[in-house]
């Protein structure tokens, strides 16, 4: 229940700094609604006299994606996907879209040396209980277990132009989730919902995914909270962007205390330890258009860490942007958010990066 709470609040904060005073300038009436799924509370604000039919659009897409993406839902696309027994599967073109993002950013990051982002990570964070809340610390043979079922770079997605279809297949003991990717894909899909439906501004707040769509009604640019990650329900900063994905990973999203050893550990799960992240970031933030981009970027960049995080955006980073928040509360921006983003938070430090 505090968690939940907790989600609503940043959920909450992170939309209604974006939309501050524009209730008052009576140039467009607004309208919110939220909803659960994913395990997060979702937000969803529009302006205009389409609002309402845009925002039960994006709730639609919500619910659609949250059916079809639950691993341990039977009736979901990606239960069937993790029990075919290696036979190919048809999947829709969300699924096609998150798994080409994430090889993406798999092949990338292995091109530089490491891996970073895998799907096929499922079975380890079942093994340490971020599935259905019972924690666990496992022991190293159990990781190395799970581990070996590392096998994203077995899995096949095949495209058939001609009837717009496509099919995934993979081998046996390979289990996937989109975890990683399935917020940012989501809030792609329901902006893109609200834009149909004649919404030409609004934002939305997906958990630690933030999307836009347009401007404010007055022209202006939005502003967004980045979230303190010591305090969640409050921000470090501002960010004064135009229509963007902004997405935020973090260790204090999902977390557990070991009772016997008083260790803290994240459901962020690094697939070359099998363990939860370890090094001095406590969130990582990527701003870039594409939503699904963004999602899977900000996991990425946590699992690297500071210095290979900046590596990977020199050498892959022309189309995205980072906020890097250390243990040590420094803030680390990249060179494009000069600007754009201003530290509001005085327990910490901003350093610009090129």
């Amino acid at each position: 229940m505090k968690r939940h709470l907790l989600l609503r609040l940043c959920a909450l904060l992170l939309c209604l700094l974006s939309a501050l005073s524009l209730a008052a300038c009576g140039e467009s009436t607004e309208f919110h609604r939220e909803v659960y799924a994913m395990d997060t509370v979702m937000t969803l604000t529009a302006f205009g006299p389409k609002a309402e039919a845009g925002l039960t659009a994006g709730e639609s897409v919500i619910l659609s994606m949250d059916a079809m993406l639950d691993p341990e839902l039977p009736t979901s696309v990606v239960y069937t996907m993790n029990h075919a027994h290696a036979a190919s599967v048809s999947v829709p073109g969300q699924v096609a879209r998150m798994i080409q993002t994430a090889q993406t950013v798999y092949q990338q990051s292995n091109k530089l040396g490491f891996n970073s982002l895998d799907l096929s990570v499922y079975p380890l964070v079942k093994l340490w209980g971020f599935v259905d809340g019972s924690y666990y610390v496992p022991n190293d043979l159990e990781i190395s277990a799970a581990r070996s079922r590392l096998q994203f770079d077995q899995v096949i997605l095949s495209s058939f132009p001609s009837s717009g279809s496509y099919e995934v297949s993979m081998p046996d003991t390979c289990e996937i989730s989109f975890g990683a990717v399935a917020k940012g894909c989501t809030s792609a899909y329901v902006i893109d919902a609200m834009r149909n439906a004649g919404v030409t501004s609004g934002i939305i707040s997906l958990g630690g995914n933030i999307q836009t769509l347009g401007l404010k009604p007055d022209g202006s640019k939005w502003r967004i909270g980045i979230a303190d990650p010591n305090s969640p329900d409050n921000y470090l900063g501002i960010l004064t962007a135009g229509e963007i994905a902004v997405v935020t990973s973090g260790s204090y999203q999902r977390n557990f205390t070991d009772p016997r050893t008083g260790k803290f550990y994240h459901h962020i799960i690094d697939p070359r330890s099998g363990r939860p992240a370890e090094n001095s970031l406590v969130s990582a933030t990527v701003i870039c258009e594409d939503g699904t981009m963004a999602d899977a970027l900000s996991t990425a960049m946590f699992v690297l860490g500071e210095t290979n995080a900046m590596r990977y955006w020199r050498t892959y980073g022309k189309d995205f942007e980072m906020i890097l928040v250390t243990k040590d509360n420094e803030v680390i921006c990249t060179s494009g958010l000069i600007e754009e983003f201003s530290l509001e938070n005085q327990n910490y430090t901003l350093r610009f990066s090129e």
